[in-house]
């Protein structure tokens, strides 16, 4: 079980990645006012000293606590802290981001040296936005001078200010959304004291709001943290460490992108060439800015040049770049102006080095336009690019580097792995593209619904049946038992995993199959889609209009298409507009090329589609000799 310390914005995030495991575990908050649904978390509230946490984490067999509460409840860090160490217990801290200290922000250590500080400066009117609980902490200054506190219109805040004998018409109420400039308008305060909250608690905004007014600001520092306690900065991170602490938890693991890794590895290999040293774990960042740590598994130091490799870990997706090795040297060069064509543009003053970004073996080039990339440039999309680039920069800009550098991603098993992919039919040649637009691989299937899959197939394979019916759901079996003579009884649903069904079919020597779907979901299978889950892909009416412009429709029967909400509607614009028929054509061309695809035609692939308005919609090359073989057996 996890325990999950909240009653903050990072507290409703882990309630989030807590709940995709589907598995109980505990959300403590102090007080009963956070509004939060936990889908299969146990919400309890209520303070706990480490007595009552310790006794709490032994009835319960807690096995992991996670600290997502306040950067200030000080006290709740130190009760986990010794209840981590009594019963020898993992902590994961699920800290906020915070933006850089500047020097015009007066900081101070604690609240003692703040009235040091405001005293210094012979501050006389302070607006404080510390919360109720530092009134106490605050009153040798705000006896001698004016103050104000903004604190939460609660009855609990007035009742509190009241006992420390501060003036009720001295308090200010925070209400949401409310305008920090417009508070500072009305009230004149000589300076604004805060606390370094972070960016969820609206650090950057009171600050701007006082700068902008020419205000200064005082800001208490976040008090430290234990050293042990497990540092994450985001959903990603978080998950990872659960995973990792307790691997059990989660149905399926989550991994990295090409994209991460070549990232991870740009950043070590510049890191060992500037410092001259071998890397073994890298720190980078996210998209989304969230810091995440990478093993590196080797690395190579030469005069002029570094390579680190990482090795791609795609979790329990699966995916066919897992395991590959993820190759980047780092050279220092020289960007003269007849070589900078190639150089990324991102400046070139003092401490902003030139840098190219190119591939090497096993990274495919672009061939055709269309894509993100131009004609003869490294298949690196732009997310992944952009996170090479900035952590390329600011390494250099950290280790004082100024001159050029080339960055060149090589994945030696790209070559081979690409013929698996679209690459080139996309016109993408000699390997896989860099790609990943959140850095991570997030596990798109769950593992107790697919093994159910594998478990029903090779029933019926044990039972000699070498040719499988197969329905995504309940419509296809009902449509099955009233329009169809194959016995309907004998088909095994495959909910939203297409793709994965064939490749288990694949492996068990399954000779072929038929699927009989309703034209909402398989639709999708006509873009390539092989999850048909709405959370994964959609794509139904793009899919649709792009087919019925090839039928010949009109430019307006395609606008409808899109501007329709079911399938259903989408099939009533084309019967209106005549051309129902050519258009499923089209899509029953595309859907046995794409399950063609998939299996590389080991096996013979089929569909029968339709729809619970206008019924059998069609079917595609292979459908009718399945159905034959089906019967036959």
């Amino acid at each position: 079980m996890i325990l999950i310390l909240g009653g903050t914005t990072e507290g409703r995030t882990a309630v989030k990645v807590a709940d995709e495991a589907g598995k109980p575990y505990f959300y403590s908050t102090k007080g009963e006012w956070q509004e939060i649904q936990c889908k299969h978390g146990i919400r309890i509230t209520g303070g706990m000293d480490t007595e009552k946490m310790e006794s709490f984490c032994r009835q319960n067999n807690i096995r992991l606590l996670v600290d997502a509460a306040h950067p200030f409840a000080s006290q709740l860090h130190r009760t986990v802290d010794e209840t981590s160490r009594t019963l020898h217990l993992p902590v994961i801290r699920f800290e906020r981001k915070y933006p850089p200290r500047t020097e015009n922000i007066i900081w101070c250590e604690d609240y003692t040296d703040a009235i040091y500080q405001l005293e210094k400066a012979g501050t006389d009117h302070l607006l404080a936005l510390t919360g109720v609980q530092t009134i106490g902490k605050l009153r040798p200054y705000w006896e001698k001078h004016t103050c104000w506190f903004r604190v939460l219109e609660r009855e609990t805040s007035i009742t509190l200010a009241q006992e420390q004998g501060f003036p009720k018409g001295n308090l200010v109420f925070y209400h949401a959304g409310e305008s920090e400039a417009l508070l500072l308008e009305t009230l004149h305060p000589q300076a604004i004291l805060t606390k370094e909250s972070g960016e969820s608690g609206g650090f950057s905004e009171k600050v701007k709001a006082a700068q902008a007014a020419k205000i200064p600001v005082f800001a208490i520092k976040r008090p430290p943290l234990p050293r042990h306690f497990m540092i994450v900065t985001g959903e990603y991170g978080l998950r990872k460490q659960i995973e990792k602490n307790i691997p059990a938890f989660y149905p399926l693991r989550s991994g990295y992108t090409t994209g991460a890794c070549a990232t991870a590895a740009a950043k070590a290999a510049l890191t060992a060439l500037i410092l001259g040293e071998e890397q073994k774990m890298i720190s980078f960042r996210l998209p989304d800015d969230e810091e995440m740590t990478l093993p590196v598994s080797h690395t190579e130091i030469e005069k002029n040049s570094a390579t680190c490799t990482v090795v791609k870990d795609a979790g329990d997706d699966p995916d066919t770049t897992n395991g590959i090795l993820v190759y980047v040297k780092a050279e220092k060069i020289c960007c003269r102006d007849s070589e900078t064509d190639n150089c990324e543009d991102i400046g070139t003053g003092a401490g902003r080095p030139q840098i190219i970004l190119d591939g090497g073996i096993g990274v495919g080039r672009v061939t055709k336009p269309g894509l993100s990339q131009k004609i003869g440039e490294a298949a690196i999309n732009p997310v992944p690019r952009a996170m090479i680039l900035k952590e390329a920069e600011e390494a250099a800009q950290e280790y004082d580097y100024e001159g050029g550098l080339k960055l060149t991603v090589s994945v030696p098993e790209g070559e081979k792995i690409a013929k698996k992919t679209f690459n080139p039919r996309l016109g993408i040649i000699g390997g896989i593209s860099i790609l990943g637009t959140s850095g991570i691989v997030e596990p798109m299937s769950e593992k107790a619904l697919i093994e159910s899959i594998h478990v029903e197939m090779k029933q019926h394979f044990c039972q000699g049946e070498k040719y499988i019916l197969v329905t995504p759901g309940n419509y296809g079996a009902d449509y099955l038992r009233e329009h169809m003579t194959i016995p309907f009884e004998n088909n095994i649903k495959c909910s939203n995993y297409v793709g994965e069904t064939i490749d288990m079919a694949i492996d068990m020597g399954v000779k072929g199959i038929l699927f009989v779907a309703h034209i909402g979901k398989f639709v999708k299978v006509a873009a390539g889609i092989m999850n048909t889950h709405s959370h994964c892909a959609d794509g139904r009416m793009e899919v649709l209009c792009a087919s019925a412009i090839r039928a010949g429709g009109p430019l307006e029967c395609a606008r409808e298409i899109l501007k329709a909400g079911t399938t259903d509607e989408a099939l009533e614009v084309l019967n209106r507009y005549g051309i129902l028929r050519e258009t499923m054509d089209i899509v029953m061309e595309k859907i046995q090329f794409y399950l063609d695809h998939r299996s590389y035609e080991q096996i013979l692939l089929g569909a029968v589609v339709f729809s619970n308005v206008y019924g059998f919609l069609g079917q595609t090359r292979d459908a009718e000799k399945l159905i034959h073989k089906i019967q036959s057996e």
